[in-house]
């Protein structure tokens, strides 16, 4: 940057021959503008300058050193110019890897995001799958949980917590359970991984439902719109984040089971590569940040 600095001084004065020129139109003192001079031509080891009382003049290997520098600091002023706007107003395509029923949580929050940066492109990837992030080339990651690789920097979005709920239908068959306990004589409907293949576990306050519990009957799917139907239909309880079933519960078409004995939160993180954001990315994930709908609490 002193190079840089000193070079930006040389050509401010070999274009007007004058140092409090080129100090006034680079926002620093005449002095300043002397010592970057006097300090490249040390690092050169020439004369740029001619000097007198009266008067500068470049020398044969100052209007060498001119000729040669000026198109590289006019290129480095375009580099600036064009980032500065990049910054101001973000563009080009940004590809983003989300789970599958991200969607819930993503697209409400489009709408206004396309008007704050309309020459944003998103290209959204809906995958259970645990993508390679750098391999794939995605510019950025919607996942819950830890992060596993340390190459990707993380930024926390919001927080979720899990529910248990059956239908009013459902409930009114079978009976509404009182205790963790009364599980076992109920239909339960159990969450595979695709990834893994194992079931996800129950984290009650007082009971840890694995793959193992058998319960009067049971239903396993690996797909959360399928949970979500197979509930409403009156096929069991399930285990679900609260985010996926807040709309149905609201308007009465689940109800809550055991409300407050589900203890496991988890919250969902944007994950990227490298440490350095290009604007587009910046502005997404500030814009998830800001906007990331709050986990309704009892």
């Amino acid at each position: 940057m002193d190079s840089l600095a000193s070079l930006s001084a040389f050509v401010r004065t070999a274009e007007t021959l004058s140092f409090v020129q080129a100090a006034q139109l680079l926002g620093i003192s005449a002095s300043a503008v002397g010592k970057n001079v006097a300090r490249l031509e040390q690092q050169l080891g020439v004369r740029l300058f001619n000097r007198s009382t009266r008067s500068v003049s470049l020398t044969a290997e100052g209007a060498l050193l001119l000729a040669r520098t000026r198109p590289i600091l006019e290129q480095l002023r375009d580099v600036e110019a064009e980032i500065t706007q990049a910054v101001a107003h973000p563009s080009g395509k940004l590809h983003v890897s989300l789970p599958v029923v991200g969607y819930r949580l993503i697209t409400p929050l489009l709408p206004q995001f396309h008007q704050l940066y309309p020459d944003v492109e998103l290209d959204f990837d809906f995958s259970d799958r645990l993508v390679n992030v750098i391999d794939e080339g995605f510019d950025v990651a919607i996942r819950s949980g830890e992060m596993q690789d340390s190459r990707l920097q993380a930024r926390t979005l919001g927080p979720f917590r899990f529910v248990l709920c059956a239908s009013p239908d459902y409930l009114a068959a079978r009976g509404t359970p009182t205790a963790s306990a009364d599980l076992a004589q109920h239909h339960c409907i159990f969450f595979r991984f695709p990834a893994t293949g194992l079931i996800q576990h129950w984290e009650l306050a007082d009971l840890r439902v694995t793959g193992d519990f058998q319960p009067a009957k049971s239903l396993t799917v690996n797909n959360i719109e399928a949970m979500v139907q197979s509930t409403l239909a009156g096929m069991g309880i399930s285990y679900i984040p609260d985010f996926v079933v807040r709309e149905v519960l609201e308007q009465g078409k689940l109800i809550e089971v055991l409300p407050g004995s589900c203890i496991r939160e988890s919250g969902f993180s944007a994950i990227w590569p490298g440490r350095y954001l290009p604007p587009r990315v910046r502005c997404f994930i500030d814009y998830l940040a800001e906007h990331w709908p709050v986990s309704r609490r009892q």
